[in-house]
Parts: structure tokens; sequence; C-alpha cells
């Protein structure tokens, strides 16, 4: 009757350890300063100026995590928002034949894997993410001109099931 308990103990100790050593990102509160923010979360993984004169900071938990935040500074580097990127909606968004691995990993940051396989010529970057509460995988095709071809969605315990095979 009790067995649920250790699992929720354990659960809420490894949260609190893995928030110790940063802030999230959800947490951040608009007008905060850049050099406030990135001391408290760390080294983003990717920085991108934005067509505004702002900066835009990628901080990705891939591979283990399901997560892609973007933080967004204007130009006197100020935190106007933060989005978390890796979902349905935004790997849909990816416009078959006119994407590119570099707008790929703009708006994900490096993908958790990086795979080829004998029907398509060419990489398959695969993020994991979060689908309401469904672990998923978005598998992004890159041709060899590295021009997005196309967006295959699976389940991850199906994924990881195949795997084991």
């Amino acid at each position: 009757m009790h067995s649920s308990r250790p699992k929720t103990l354990l659960a809420a100790s490894l949260l609190a350890i893995g928030l110790a050593g940063c802030m999230v990102p959800q947490w951040q509160k608009p007008g905060m300063p850049q050099a406030e923010v990135e001391k408290g979360m760390g080294k983003p993984t990717e920085v991108v100026p934005l067509p505004d004169g702002g900066t835009r900071l990628i901080y990705s938990q891939q591979p283990a995590g399901q997560q892609v935040y973007h933080m967004d500074f204007d130009a006197q580097h100020r935190l106007v928002r933060v989005e978390q990127v890796l979902d349905t909606a935004h790997f849909i968004a990816l416009r078959n034949g006119v994407d590119t691995k570099d707008s790929v990993y703009r708006e994900f940051g490096p993908p958790a894997k990086v795979e080829r396989v004998y029907s398509f010529n060419g990489d398959i970057w695969t993020y994991r993410f979060m689908d309401n509460t469904f672990a998923r995988r978005a598998h992004v095709h890159i041709d060899p001109q590295g021009v997005v071809q196309k967006v295959m969605f699976t389940d991850e315990s199906m994924y990881l099931r195949d795997s084991r095979r």
C-alpha cells in the first residue's frame, strides 16, 4: 500500500538535486538581465542573433532530457520571453524542401541522436520530447544537401521496445 511512497521521495529528491545546479527557464521573469540569467542557467547550448538586434539563448536538455528552451533577449539584453520548443507543433512547422540542417539546429539545438537508414539517403536527426504525457521522438530527415525532406514521429516506448531486439 505504501510502495509508491519511496518512488515519490526518490523522484522529489532527484528533482531537487537537478534544480539545485541551475535555474529553471520558465521561472525567469521578463526584464531580467541576460548576464543574470546566464549566471543562474550556465552556458547556453547555442546563441542565435535575432533580427531585431536581440539574442536567443538556447538551452537544450538533449539527449537525456525532453526540453529545449528559447530565451529571447532584446537589444538591451533584457529577457523578453521563454519558450519550450520541443513539441509536435514546432516540428510540424518545419517546411519540407525549405528548412535546412542549420535552421533545424537554430530551432532545436543538437539532436539526441543522428542516424542513417537504408530507405533514406541522408541523416535522420532524432529529438526526444513529451507530447502531453507521452514520451515521443521526432525524426527529422535531412538529405545530403542539408535540406529537410520529412518529419516522422514515433512513441518512445515503442522505439525502446524495437531497439532491444
